[in-house]
């Protein structure tokens, strides 16, 4: 696609930018995301709508003219959702049909009846890790929120020693792990493989997830010592089924899609020849959009089924798991429309440009990117599509493995200390009851220490891979 220069298109895209255009594009890039921060912050518009007006104002203010601002914006929206869309959609059907059926309170409850009260906050993170997989951060809160309440309460147990690894859990699933969607778009903008990105990512997350979640706890629950608000302890999802899915098939459906995808990665590692019948089944098999949609229909039946709900009941669960993803769709194609205006105005040329200089790693720039983008917006999908953009172009130069990392550096920014700007923030702060203060030497702290442990991982990774 051709750029939109700062000089309205008369230099050609491939022709290096000025010092000139470097100063204008960067003005641009601060106009556009100061824009969104202002539109968000003070007026509470919706993301969708600051994304759509912080493109334009980049596009203006680089110079482009506005029916190719437009274009850039429309190009990048509609390529964003035709890649991520019809999977956060599956997504979104995999954890409907998880928590309707009771699968995910099968879980949580098998694996409480075998944890100690030692081992309780352990088993709590390895219970996000597992229900974080296929669903999103706020319907996983929504899901383990009564558990976290109930075992604090009944175990006697401050609310932080059990709520900072469940959450930990999620948020690292969140930020790190594919399907969900900031790692999805990452690695689509990047051209990273799927596969090795989930791999890797759960090598990431698994010590990320054990310093931020288990450990930390302990500490959290000396500052913000707290007991669970009677008031918000609600019924359980499940409480009025009259029979459950097993635990064993409700944990393979749950994986079924990860297996799926990394088997495709462990295929191209060994054979790594497109020709190959063996390669080419597994380019089909594991492809992000056969796995989901196999689990899914799978699931209709190891869990709808199991559950007892009729074909009319499936069919209901399956319609009610699509209409609150709405908003999260178009938030994520209107950051894809601006990833594009950021990438067709020359600013990831200009940021590989200006970095060649320096004597950075591209990993940990990457990461500072989507941190600071992470503390202005309060998103990290915001976060994490915009970085993307930005920092495609040093993509090109990485080995697979690296592109993978580039993922998950950007991720692990993206994460960075969660503040009064970030919904999130007022989810966690309100289940749990605490002050705006309490929150923020808890929750904010936990999801510091998840962007610090996670990038400081993936640069051990990057020397040994």
């Amino acid at each position: 696609m051709t750029h939109l220069s700062v000089e309205m298109l008369a230099a050609d895209a491939t022709e290096p930018i000025t010092s000139a255009g470097h100063a204008q594009l960067g003005i641009a890039v601060l106009a556009g995301i100061a824009v969104i921060v202002l539109l968000i912050t003070k007026f509470k518009l919706h993301a969708f709508l600051s994304l759509i007006i912080g493109s334009l104002v980049l596009g203006a203010v680089a110079g482009a003219p506005l029916d190719k601002a437009i274009t850039s914006f429309s190009t990048g929206l509609g390529t964003t959702v035709a890649g991520t869309g019809v999977l956060i959609a599956l997504g979104a059907i995999l954890g409907k049909l998880l928590a309707d059926s009771g699968g995910a309170d099968r879980i949580v409850d098998t694996i409480l009846a075998k944890a100690s009260r030692r081992t309780m906050p352990w088993a709590m993170v390895l219970i996000a890790g597992i229900v974080g997989l296929p669903i999103f951060f706020e319907v996983g809160i929504v899901l383990l929120i009564p558990v976290v309440l109930l075992v604090a309460k009944r175990g006697n147990f401050s609310l932080m020693r059990i709520g900072i690894p469940a959450l930990a859990g999620l948020s690292v699933m969140h930020g790190l792990i594919p399907p969900h969607p900031g790692p999805l778009v990452a690695i689509d903008a990047v051209g990273a493989n799927l596969g090795v990105t989930l791999a890797l990512g759960v090598v990431v997350a698994i010590p990320t997830a054990i310093v931020a979640g288990p450990l930390f706890s302990r500490y959290a629950a000396r500052w913000v010592d707290i007991r669970p608000p009677e008031q918000m302890v609600p019924e359980r999802a499940s409480d009025d089924l009259a029979k459950r899915p097993g635990f064993g098939i409700t944990v393979a459906t749950v994986l079924l899609p990860v297996v799926m995808m990394l088997a495709k990665a462990l295929v191209d590692v060994v054979i790594d020849d497109p020709a190959a019948g063996a390669q080419r089944v597994f380019d089909v098999v594991g492809s992000p959009l056969i796995a989901l949609l196999t689990a899914v229909v799978v699931a209709m039946f190891t869990l709808g089924r199991a559950a007892g709900f009729t074909r009319g009941r499936i069919a209901a669960t399956v319609e009610k798991s699509l209409a609150p993803i709405a908003g999260v769709l178009l938030i994520v194609g209107a950051g894809g429309g601006f990833k594009q205006t950021l990438v067709d105005a020359g600013v990831g040329q200009m940021i590989l440009d200006v970095s060649k200089g320096w004597h950075l790693s591209t990993l940990l720039l990457a990461w500072l990117i989507a941190v600071t983008i992470r503390l202005a917006t309060g998103s990290a999908t915001v976060a994490t599509i915009s970085a993307a953009g930005l920092v495609a172009p040093l993509a090109a130069d990485l080995s697979t493995t690296h592109g993978a990392l580039l993922v998950l550096a950007i991720g692990c920014g993206s994460l960075f200390f969660s503040h009064v700007n970030d919904a999130g923030f007022w989810l966690v702060k309100e289940y749990f009851g605490m002050s705006v203060g309490q929150t923020l030497k808890t929750w904010s702290v936990m999801e510091t220490l998840i962007s610090v442990v996670g990038i400081i991982c993936v640069l051990l990774l990057s020397l040994v891979v």
